[in-house]
């Protein structure tokens, strides 16, 4: 099959690379639409330890089965191959296996080529009025999905329900969807880009800004920069929740003093 390749910092080869060999209970997939994650890039970018070179990268695909009991089927695929026995699989909380693995890590590789080897457990069905290219994005909406869900539960049934995002990009987007999906009418993106502003308002309906002022009960950091949480500890409610998504870097911003004298919860 043909692979796009990441063989070295900034550097992605488009070449020949073997065809995937599923084991027991595993499906082959014909990849239509893949996402660039923000993972990606930062694999690309050489800032990513857990993916060295050479490796094919990409975890939000869609495609069509081929061959098994499943052949010619529509399918988006959950990206996290876990264990299923384990305490954390067995309560419903598989994403925290600690033997977990995702494709575009090794040592499996990812979807930025014509196949990808699945468990068929992982593989979700595609309605046919859903184009391969908008379930392609399940992956990310699911975890915007999930991190608005913890936060909420982390608030108080006292608090105001509103909600301040950072970042406007495919994340913090799906998160602000999320909110408004799950009655949080009164939400705010903050996204300094000029294209990414006129975006979140034109086309997404959303309140985006660009500079973050006015405290919440709820920050989504979609971002995860020293900056961004920064921001998000200085504007959380006394007794509001951060829920931090963003993996931009590793270390820095967070005032534990505010937090841990104004009750705030903290959610990775």
């Amino acid at each position: 099959m043909k692979a796009l390749v990441y063989t070295g910092v900034e550097s992605l080869t488009y070449r020949d690379a073997p065809d995937p060999e599923p084991q027991a209970g595993e499906a082959l997939i014909r990849v239509e639409s893949v996402g660039i994650c923000g993972s990606d890039m930062h694999a690309y970018l050489g800032h990513d330890s857990r993916r060295p070179a050479p490796l094919i990268l990409g975890h939000e695909a869609a495609g069509t089965v081929i061959g098994g009991p499943l052949d010619g089927k529509r399918v988006t695929i959950n990206p996290l191959v876990t264990c299923g026995n384990c305490p954390a699989c067995i309560s419903g909380r598989e994403n925290l296996c600690a033997t977990r693995q995702i494709i575009s890590m090794p040592p499996r590789e990812g979807a930025f080529a014509e196949m990808v080897r699945m468990p068929e457990a992982n593989l979700i069905p595609v309605p046919d009025h859903v184009t391969l290219a908008k379930a392609a994005l399940a992956e990310p909406l699911a975890v915007s999905w999930h991190a608005v869900r913890l936060g909420l539960e982390a608030l108080h049934p006292s608090a105001e329900r509103r909600a301040l995002v950072l970042g406007g990009g495919a994340i913090g987007l799906a998160a602000a969807l999320a909110l408004n999906a799950m009655g949080v009418t009164d939400v705010t993106v903050v996204e300094p880009g000029d294209a990414r502003q006129a975006y979140l308002t034109d086309r997404c309906g959303l309140r985006a800004i660009k500079t973050a002022e006015a405290m919440c009960p709820i920050v989504i950091d979609a971002v995860g920069y020293a900056a961004t949480r920064t921001t998000a500890s200085a504007l959380a409610d006394p007794g509001g929740a951060i829920v931090h998504i963003g993996l931009g870097e590793d270390a820095g911003g967070l005032d534990i003093r505010r937090m841990t004298l104004q009750e705030i919860t903290f959610i990775g």
